[in-house]
C-alpha cells in the first residue's frame, strides 16, 4: 500500500472528483488537506511550525500528532515543487477560474461566466483528442543489420567489383609501389618557434 507522501508526488494537485476514483475518501480528503496546506506553505514561507501547526488546527481541530504528521509530509513535498512548479501554477490557473466563474455565476453575470468557461476549456484543451503515449516496452528497436549491398542506399551496384578493386590495386602498385609500404616520418617543424610566447600575452618579459 502507497503512503500518503507517494500519493502526494503524484497527485496532490487532481481533482478531488477524480481522487475519489482511484482512492478512498479518507485518501482523498487527506489529499485536498495537504494541497491547501501546501499552498498556506509556499504562501507563508516565514512562519514557523507551530503556527503551521496552529493554523491548520483551528481550520481543522485534527490532534497535534496529525497535524505534525501532515507538516513532515508537507516538508518532504515542497523540495520536489521546484521540479513541477509548472504543474501548480495549472492547478492554480484552474482554481481561479473556477473562482470567477463561481463569482460570476452568483451574480449571473453570464458574459464573464462564457469568459472563464471558454478560458477554461482553452486552456485544458477539452477539444482535443488525448494523446496515447507509447509505453517503453512496445518501442521496437530498429532491427538495422550490416551489409555491404550498396542498393539499400539506392546505389546500382558495380559487376565484379572485388575483381576490379584487385586489378586497380595491382596496376597503382607497379607504379607508385610508395602507396604499399609508407613510413612513419616525423613532422619538419619547429614546434618551438612555432608555439613561442607571444611577448604581449606576458608582458612581465623583456
Amino acid at each position: 500500500m502507497q503512503s500518503i507522501l507517494e500519493l502526494a508526488r503524484t497527485d496532490l494537485y487532481t481533482d478531488r472528483s477524480e481522487l475519489l476514483q482511484k482512492y478512498s475518501p479518507a485518501q482523498a480528503d487527506h489529499l485536498v488537506r495537504l494541497r491547501e496546506m501546501v499552498t498556506w506553505f509556499i504562501n507563508n514561507p516565514s512562519m514557523k511550525d507551530r503556527q503551521f501547526v496552529d493554523e491548520f488546527r483551528s481550520r481543522t481541530k485534527l490532534s497535534f500528532v496529525t497535524l505534525y504528521a501532515d507538516l513532515k509530509t508537507v516538508k518532504s513535498i515542497l523540495p520536489g515543487l521546484a521540479e513541477t512548479t509548472r504543474d501548480y501554477h495549472r492547478w492554480r490557473y484552474n482554481e481561479m477560474i473556477l473562482e470567477t466563474y463561481q463569482m460570476a455565476k452568483s451574480r449571473k453575470d453570464t458574459k464573464t461566466m462564457e469568459k472563464a468557461a471558454t478560458s477554461y476549456a482553452k486552456y485544458n484543451r477539452i477539444d482535443i483528442e488525448d494523446e496515447t503515449a507509447v509505453p517503453y516496452n512496445m518501442i521496437v528497436v530498429q532491427p538495422f543489420v550490416p551489409t555491404m549491398d550498396p542498393t539499400v542506399l539506392g546505389i546500382k551496384p558495380i559487376k565484379n567489383i572485388d575483381e576490379r578493386i584487385r586489378k586497380l590495386t595491382a596496376e597503382l602498385s607497379d607504379s607508385h609501389p610508395d602507396t604499399q609500404q609508407i613510413e612513419y616520418e616525423s613532422a619538419d617543424l619547429d614546434l618551438d618557434k612555432i608555439f613561442k610566447e607571444n611577448p604581449i600575452d606576458n608582458p612581465s618579459e623583456p
